[in-house]
């Protein structure tokens, strides 16, 4: 255990010094050392390098720690003194017997890398760790074993302050308002069900996760409740090197996929190939009592219970070309492919009954649902640094085609019967087709030491077109369902302007800036040729604040406003007919909703802990609410139940949320996360529809107001027990929330795994389960007065337990090592801006 035991010495060495910086008061007669720290190979600036200010006997007078630019000012009596540079992997250096007479730079020092002391330290950049910056904070995946040969869905489900519900819906801090984003670019996702591209992309192809909770000018003002930017692996280590990972589980979850890079002096190649086998059994049922429209009475029962079998097969793979056409000058061309195919064969069986509980009939609806996805992305970007001290232009662009088609056959039928007159037949099929681009230029320019203007454009475009089919078996020929069917065209053009400027003074910080945005958006249902254009132009401020008490000690408080515009599933009239009974239906008018985020942030490090604790408020206009009604139709004699999405007039969030890391002993690491918060919605709505037997036209006004309190918790352990075995432990817990028309359930689940270096710790094994005691299931209970009153669970996946092996060639410690350091530095995922 001798690797393992003096990396975590050095990382609490490092803690130790970062609660030491906190300086001693300076003695009247004070004088200033100031200085500059870099990498010897890279010339990049080293922050967090330890400087140390001894007497000539070795008595430590003052310290301190560089900061994003490698710079550090002390302040000591004048004097003779030796000073000392310290920095993990790097070779101590030592300034002997320096004389102080007054205030005095030590101007630049670079920094060499020490062999000796990198062979004996564990492989750092596959650790899962968290940057806190001012607008944002970056969790590093790396090797994290808990969701080895998972997806990309299973990552964020494992991220604080995030969570991911049994429908693949993210939330952050319980708002499901939040933008999703692959290395900054919306990525296909317009159009897509977000939460199929999350379960389609593997776990091992994410680098970090960053978390921006209330995001400033420079970003994208989409994402009411934030966003999340998912940065996908970039080799950056010298020479040849990649890894090999692959995994096998149960239910059905196999799969292999390589990461290849090679880095020279004038470009770096990098690539990912991939293939996945999954099936995703899972399960749901929903019960119903139907109510009489006069007196509320009980006129039936049904009884919904669903079970499918979820196959994906799925390729993935990138290529990208970073070309370094000289030291300030870098183009970037990145191309990736992704295809899969699936099939999704469900089995519902209703459980009919009469107003007194007597059993009338089982009907079994079999659908045969195929998939095939495919998706081309192609992006560049241009990069001009004129100094080191962060002056630069960027220039991104990005085109993508996605292809997503599905198809299902529907039986319908009575068991146990030889009437065959009121048995269904049908065929569904759902065929979108995507184009999206994107142009972006950014612009930074220092001003002085400490304060930086950016500005920047950003241009949008999205075309998706979604043909909706449904067809109905009659006398032995398929006729056109028109109530399934539609043709919508949705056009998508954003255009937006952004400037901001930030500065320091002293140990108060601030940031403030200014976005606009013009949206052209057309929705037009073409089978009904009825066209809906939707122009509007919006200004975005954003403004943070920020003081430091000490190194170890900050407060901060931002505002910003955002917009949520509806896409996808959402605006989508067609529903699947999976479920004869139970619909799901988008609407084509809904508007955007806009909120006004407050954020009041503190973070505190001791030494053993942090925390880093927060307290906001969210005021949104027009806010998406999801909502049951039924539509006047009935299928075989049973009402149709829909859940649609509607505009309510306000929404006001109000929450606490505290993350905590700490490290109690050398093998053992505890995080946990809690989030307590307050929602309130103020609304009504009238529902119109007509039934169908009768023709008689109904409106249902229904109050939506309703305050409810919830929250969430998680708490995630890693013990390193004997021979080098690391064990995680992961728990998972989600209160029960009400809301206008019912109540969702309490939630909890727990994750396990084990793991193990071997080989000389260029290969790892590791064995984890999700979900042990199979609990991770969503239940709702809703009441609709005079219609219907339900209780429902649903669970996307069973309990799944995966192995997977991971081989590591060509990549030394040294290089991962410095592979770490780069990527602190910022370089990858600052894409998100403009």
């Amino acid at each position: 255990m001798k690797h393992f035991q003096t990396s975590i010495l050095l990382t609490f060495l490092l803690s130790a010094f970062m609660a030491f910086a906190q300086n001693p008061p300076a003695p009247a007669n004070a004088v200033k050392i100031t200085g500059k720290l870099i990498e010897q190979e890279s010339k990049q600036p080293l922050e967090f390098a330890t400087v140390t200010v001894q007497t000539m006997d070795n008595v430590t007078v003052t310290g301190g720690l560089t900061d994003a630019k490698g710079e550090y000012v002390l302040q000591v009596a004048p004097g003779t003194y030796n000073i000392k540079y310290d920095f993990i992997s790097f070779k101590s250096n030592l300034i002997p017997a320096k004389v102080i007479t007054g205030d005095t730079n030590l101007g630049t020092f670079a920094m060499a890398g020490d062999a000796t002391v990198l062979d004996a330290v564990e492989i750092t950049a596959e650790r899962s760790t968290v940057e806190i910056k001012l607008d944002k904070r970056v969790y590093t995946v790396g090797n994290d074993m808990m969701v080895k040969g998972g997806t990309v869905s299973d990552v964020l489900d494992n991220v604080p302050s995030l969570s991911v519900d049994a429908e693949g819906n993210v939330a952050l801090r319980g708002n499901q308002s939040v933008t999703i984003l692959i290395d900054g670019r919306p990525s296909n996702l317009a159009g897509s069900n977000v939460a199929e591209v999350l379960r389609l992309l593997p776990a091992d192809s994410v680098d970090k996760v960053e978390v921006i909770t209330n995001p400033s000018a420079r970003y994208d003002a989409e994402g009411g409740g934030g966003i999340v930017n998912i940065i996908l692996k970039k080799g950056k280590a010298g020479g040849f090197n990649g890894s090999v990972i692959a995994n096998t589980g149960d239910p059905e979850n196999h799969g292999i996929s390589t990461n290849l890079n090679y880095r020279s002096e004038n470009f770096n190649i990098f690539s990912n190939i991939g293939y996945s086998y999954r099936n995703n059994p899972g399960n749901s049922f929903t019960n119903s009592e139907y109510l009489d429209k006069e007196t509320n009475e009980t006129t039936s029962y049904t009884n919904e219970r669903r079970t499918n079998d979820r196959l994906r097969k799925g390729f993935n793979a990138s290529l990208g070309l970073e070309w370094f056409l000289d030291k300030t000058l870098t183009w970037t061309n990145s191309l990736s492919i992704r295809r899969n195919v699936g099939d999704n064969p469900s089995k519902t069986f209703y459980d009919n009954y009469d107003a007194d509980r007597n059993f009338v009939n089982t009907r079994f609806r079999y659908s045969a649902e195929d998939s095939k996805e495919s998706n081309l992305n192609y992006s560049t970007s241009l990069t001009k640094k004129f100094n080191e001290d962060g002056h630069e232009l960027k220039i991104d662009a990005s085109v993508s085609k996605n292809l997503d088609d599905e198809n299902a056959n529907i039986s319908d039928e009575i068991l146990n019967t030889t009437d065959f007159a009121n048995n269904t037949y049908q065929r569904t099929s759902n065929d979108q087709d995507e184009t999206r681009s994107l142009l972006q230029a950014d612009y930074v320019l220092p001003i002085g030491e400490k304060s930086r203007f950016e500005a920047g454009y950003r241009g949008s475009f999205a075309k998706l077109e979604t043909d909706s089919r449904a067809e109905d078996l009659i006398d032995g020929s398929f006729v056109n369902n028109t109530q399934y069917s539609n043709y919508l065209e949705y056009k998508e053009n954003v255009n937006a302007l952004y400037t901001q400027f930030g500065s320091k003074i002293g140990k108060f910080s601030y940031m403030g800036g200014l976005r606009w945005e013009d949206s052209n958006i057309d929705v037009n249902l073409l089978t009904t040729q009825d066209y809906n254009n939707k122009r509007y132009n919006n200004f975005f401020p954003s403004a943070f604040f920020g003081y430091e008490f000490s190194q170890s000690s900050n407060l901060s408080l931002s505002y910003s406003r955002r917009i949520n515009r509806p896409r996808g599933r959402f605006l989508n009239p067609f529903s699947g007919l999976q479920s004869g009974i139970n619909l799901f239906r988008g609407n084509p008018d809904i508007n955007p909703s806009k909120t006004h985020a407050i954020d009041l942030g503190y973070l505190k490090k001791w030494d053993k802990v942090t925390l880093n604790t927060s307290a906001y408020v969210n005021i949104t206009d027009d806010t998406f609410q999801f909502v049951r009604q039924q539509n006047g139709d009935t299928f075989n004699g049973v009402p149709v139940t829909l859940t649609t999405p509607i505009n309510l007039a306000k929404e006001y969030r109000f929450g606490f949320e505290f993350n905590v890391n700490y490290n109690p002993f050398k093998w053992w690491r505890i995080n946990s996360n809690f989030n307590f918060y307050r929602n309130e919605t103020q609304g009504d709505y009238t529902f119109t529809y007509t039934d169908i037997d009768t023709g008689v036209v109904t409106n249902d006004f229904q109050d939506f107001n309703n305050t409810a309190y919830s929250w969430t918790t998680r708490v995630n352990s890693k013990i390193t027990l004997p021979y080098k075995i690391d064990w995680q432990l992961n728990g998972q817990y989600e209160a029960p929330q009400n809301n206008a028309q019912g109540k969702r359930r309490a939630q909890a689940g727990l994750n396990t795994a084990l793991s193990k270096d071997i080989f000389k710790d260029k290969a790892t094994i590791a064995l984890n389960v999700q979900d042990i005691f199979n609990s991770r299931k969503m239940k709702v209970e809703t009441y609709i007065p005079n219609q219907v009153r339900s209780y429902s669970e649903m669970q996307w996946r069973v309990r799944q337990v995966t192995l997977s092996f991971t081989y590591r060639f060509n990549m030394n410690k040294n290089d991962r090592q410095k592979e770490q350091q780069r990527n602190q530095e910022g370089g990858e995922g600052e894409y998100m801006g403009g």
